[in-house]
């Protein structure tokens, strides 16, 4: 059965995102006092009495402004009304009707679809009473409600709003109804699926940079179509926004992500939950798209964003974007940049580098391309018989160094025991004996012949002392 999308729209700051993130069970959208926090549609699932379906939390339009955002915000809500099968139109219960709500309601008029209309903020006896108000837009009863509560009517407004799915046949049981407390608003993201050694579903890529780098600019060309606000000014994109695309018959999950500034840049509130959530997309992804401007040298941001990807131990691109602003594009100079960015970014030297523009969608489709190589040199597995052929070759080609007292490494054997990233075990003499620099040296072997472009490599040493204890116990 196809599932029914539910599009939740109003002008800012009347509770969209807190009724979105109760209504699919995690604090997907951030929700803040300031108006204007969510400006791009964000997807997730849902279910209510047997009944799945999709939810949209979109922007507040803004219906008398002319600012560019502006415009953008209520183009995106106009996108996600046209997915819509049925509209949750949310006005502010202690407000009371405005000429904003009255222009939102003449919009949703001519879409011709199911409209509810959704009074939220009714917290108390009190503003009970003015829920009849909203009776002047004309868009049939208000049904009132408290978001943040998780009662006074939200129960109710899921039944009314599965009631307008052409295939509504009453309320169904086939799976046990949740009491709207068990719904978070706040707290942490749950995250689905497998860990890293054994994920499941669809490849996830996040795409990370610095503000203004032009990450929502490459998601909308791989998207086909306008998905995210794209705008100069930095800090445009807030969420960290799932969007599920087809490409060469496999579905992906891409995530934009708001822009990663310095600490010390960032101040308490929107954004920094903006720059925590691009965090987090970093650990939850299969694959870490980091873009970069090519016209800028690379800065200690990028460094500190490329250790990120690294420190989480995931696959990674790199994506030297707005190549239509160099003069220079002859691969002598294309040379040169990889040198650099590999010398400067050392935590993912091991990465692809791809140079793109999103504005001439040039080379954007090969990020996609890059991304699944990558996932699928992290997924990697080396027979234990081919990883210690190397290794015993490496070793006798560059002995181990001499420890303490003159004391050396042995290494008695190795195994990759892990994938996502490639996690290699030596078992040795003493693991204290295995200095940095011969760690670094095998894991060049060990890309040398097996390849792992892309993803970063786990080497781990175990004393025979501490194996055989493993093995007794």
């Amino acid at each position: 059965m196809v599932k029914r999308v539910v599009a939740i729209v109003g002008r800012p700051n009347v509770g969209k995102s807190t009724f979105f993130n109760r209504c699919v069970g995690s604090r997907y959208s951030i929700v803040d006092d300031t108006p204007g926090v969510t400006r791009d549609r964000i997807y997730r699932e849902a279910d209510w009495s047997g009944y799945e379906f999709v939810m949209i939390d979109t922007g507040g339009i803004i219906t008398e402004s002319q600012e560019p955002m502006a415009v953008q915000v209520v183009d995106q809500v106009q996108l996600a009304v046209d997915e819509a099968d049925v509209i949750v139109f949310m006005v502010d219960g202690k407000e009371g009707p405005t000429g904003q709500d009255e222009d939102v309601a003449n919009m949703l008029r001519r879409s011709k679809k199911p409209v509810i209309l959704a009074v939220n903020k009714v917290d108390s006896k009190k503003d009970e009473l003015n829920v009849p108000e909203f009776y002047s837009l004309g868009l049939g009863d208000p049904h009132g409600l408290s978001a943040m509560r998780g009662s006074g009517g939200v129960g109710d407004l899921l039944d009314l709003i599965i009631s307008n799915f052409p295939e509504y046949d009453g309320i169904k049981k086939k799976k046990k109804k949740k009491k709207l407390e068990d719904y978070p608003v706040e707290g942490e993201d749950d995250e689905d699926g497998a860990d890293s050694n054994g994920r499941e579903g669809p490849l996830s890529i996040a795409i990370v940079g610095k503000p203004n780098v032009g990450k929502s600019s490459i998601l909308n060309v791989l998207c086909g179509v306008d998905r995210t606000i794209v705008a100069p000014e930095a800090g445009t994109t807030r969420d960290a926004i799932d969007t599920r695309i087809n490409y060469q018959g496999e579905e992906l999950i891409l995530i934009d992500t708001a822009g990663i500034r310095k600490k010390s840049k960032v101040r308490y509130g929107v954004e920094a939950f903006s720059v925590a959530r691009s965090l987090r997309a970093i650990s939850r992804a299969d694959v870490v798209v980091h873009v970069i401007d090519v016209a800028e040298e690379i800065s200690e941001q990028d460094q500190r964003i490329a250790g990120k990807i690294e420190e989480a131990g995931r696959a990674v691109v790199l994506v030297m974007n707005k190549w239509d602003l160099k003069e220079d594009k002859s691969s002598g100079s294309m040379n040169k940049i990889i040198e650099e960015v590999k010398s400067e970014l050392r935590h993912v030297a091991y990465a692809e580098v791809l140079f793109t523009s999103a504005i001439n969608k040039v080379r954007v489709r090969k990020i996609l391309d890059a991304a699944k190589s990558a996932h699928e040199q992290t997924m990697r597995r080396v027979s234990t018989s081919l990883v210690n052929q190397i290794v015993n070759e490496s070793v006798a080609l560059v002995p181990p160094p001499s420890g303490k007292r003159g004391k050396r490494l042995k290494i008695y054997y190795a195994t990759q025991v892990s994938v996502a990233p490639p996690t290699f075990v030596l078992f040795v003499n003493d693991e204290h004996l295995l200095p940095k620099n011969y760690k670094s040296y095998l894991e060049r072997k060990l890309r040398a012949s097996f390849g792992f472009e892309g993803t970063p490599i786990r080497i781990t040493a175990r004393s025979k002392s501490k194996t055989a204890k493993s093995f007794q116990s």
